[in-house]
């Protein structure tokens, strides 16, 4: 099977810092961005090449990221976001949405956590150290997946919420990247993410102090109300 090629490359959010700065708060985090119920349905198309390709953007770094912090090496990560990816298509005609007995979210983490876990057993099986040989299948259909199976691995699930949020702020802050005036958004960058002295930005980009306070709160609120824009408005 041919790897799907993953760009490494991405803006890094100190989340921690920028919520200090732009006055976030925890719960708001949390609640960003569920998945759209309408973006889900289009998925049940397989041939609808632009849903997907929102969805693989949208979640393949999430996926990647967990896998590295529970332990896994880069081509076994990678591995991990392909065969969940194929996994969500194979299965996604079975899920409908119901917020009242469980999340899209957790359901993606059933289907990752299962392949990081079938990753691990293949190193161990290579190792020599695991007396298992049998290979596993694709996961069994959503209803019956056995919760005990992925007990086993809490970092997955720890690196998973973590990287949930951090995946959600991310993506407003990118959108309003591309969205805003370059040098407005290097300011911003320099004296939120960066932690620059205020002073310093200002002699380093030659504008006023004041206009960097400025700039701070435009795009901080920028990126506040794309986060709500993405709740409240299917992709």
């Amino acid at each position: 099977m041919e790897r799907i090629a993953i760009n490494h490359t991405y803006y890094n959010i100190d989340k921690r810092r920028y919520m200090a700065e732009s006055g976030l708060k925890m719960n708001e985090i949390n609640e960003l961005i569920p998945t759209r119920e309408s973006l889900l349905s289009r998925l049940k198309d397989w041939n609808d090449q632009e849903s997907w390709r929102v969805f693989f953007e949208t979640y393949w770094k999430l996926i990647y990221n967990s896998a590295i912090k529970a332990g896994l090496r880069d081509v076994e990560a990678q591995d991990v976001v392909q065969e969940t990816v194929i996994s969500v298509m194979k299965n996604i005609v079975e899920f409908n949405y119901d917020s009242q007995k469980g999340s899209f979210k957790s359901w993606l983490l059933r289907l990752a956590r299962w392949r990081a876990m079938d990753q691990l057993r293949r190193r161990q099986r290579r190792s020599g150290n695991q007396n298992d040989t049998a290979e596993l299948d694709e996961p069994p259909p959503i209803e019956v997946i056995d919760e005990s199976m992925l007990a086993a691995d809490s970092e997955f699930e720890r690196a998973w919420e973590a990287e949930w949020e951090n995946n959600l702020l991310e993506g407003a802050v990118n959108r309003i990247k591309r969205k805003s005036d370059p040098r407005h958004f290097q300011i911003f960058d320099l004296y939120v993410q960066k932690g620059w002295p205020v002073l310093k930005v200002a002699r380093t980009l030659k504008v006023n102090p004041g206009f960097v306070y400025l700039i701070k709160h435009r795009v901080g609120n920028a990126i506040k109300s794309e986060m709500r824009n993405m709740i409240n408005n299917p992709i």
